[in-house]
């Protein structure tokens, strides 16, 4: 898998689509949160893009979060163009009934055959099965088909979307991790750790970044304890603003962090050993 990742030029993909079908698991509204983010802080590559094209990366056997993904994306600009891919032909059979103006489904995997180059790629839930090593090359091959400006959202969620952690990779590598919970369905923020991307979901032990921001995290969330009274979204703020002072690279603002959102720049969390930077 990572050599023929590796050898993938910039939209020049073999004839067989690359990767593994996925398990094809998925639920109405799994990636809201998500796409509330690409929708947020990043709609303004979208706003900027001369052609506006996203691709949404094994969609599974459902193509409903896709046409959310659309939906989403035609908010903020009407002319928006989304692709499908699919590595499974039956899987895209199956979506194609959903097909409209602006909406196709195709086979395809980290080739991404689609013209012109995508401002999105979101592939979630995807590289779950493959090992650690295979990342940077996965990453690799995705970034060189972005347009300029574009941006690969790759990362994990639960069954029903209630945690969802995320990576921002461009074109020079990875940029941001966002964390997203739904207030209620965790007891602490380290809680997300099940569902961090392949790239750290090893590497929260200590000595590694990523468990070092998830344990200041949870001191931060329990110090704002007093907060509780007045609901989690008040104590998600002050565990953020906490984070920040201490010296964290917290982005955003308040009007991110109220709703259970947390992104960070990549440094600040990548793995200390084997890292992973684009190849």
């Amino acid at each position: 898998m990572v050599r023929k990742a590796e050898r993938l030029g910039a939209g020049h993909g073999p004839a067989r689509p690359v990767g593994n079908a996925t398990r094809g698991t998925t639920h109405p509204h799994r990636m809201r949160r998500v796409d509330r983010w690409m929708t947020g802080p990043e709609a303004w590559r979208w706003r900027a893009a001369q052609t506006p094209v996203a691709v949404d990366l094994g969609y599974g056997a459902s193509a409903t979060t896709a046409v959310e993904l659309f939906e989403r994306l035609r908010a903020v600009r009407g002319d928006t163009r989304l692709v499908g891919l699919e590595i499974d032909p039956a899987r895209v059979a199956a979506a194609r009934p959903l097909e409209r103006a602006g909406l196709e489904f195709r086979v395809g995997g980290f080739e991404v055959p689609v013209r012109p180059d995508p401002v999105f790629i979101r592939a979630f839930n995807v590289l779950r099965q493959y090992d650690e090593a295979d990342v940077p090359a996965i990453w690799a091959a995705l970034a060189s088909r972005l347009a300029p400006g574009g941006l690969l959202v790759e990362g994990t969620c639960d069954e029903i979307g209630r945690r969802a952690v995320w990576v921002g990779v461009e074109a020079g590598g990875p940029a941001t991790l966002s964390l997203s919970l739904r207030f209620g369905a965790f007891a602490l923020p380290s809680d997300a750790a099940e569902r961090l991307p392949k790239a750290l979901i090893h590497r929260n032990v200590p000595g590694e970044r990523v468990h070092d921001f998830l344990r200041a995290a949870d001191a931060a969330w329990l110090g704002a304890a007093p907060l509780a009274s007045f609901g989690n979204r008040q104590r998600w703020i002050a565990m953020c603003r906490t984070l920040r002072a201490a010296g964290w690279p917290v982005r955003d603002s308040v009007a991110r962090w109220r709703l259970g959102e947390l992104t960070v720049a990549w440094d600040c969390v990548a793995p200390r050993s084997g890292g992973l930077a684009l190849p």
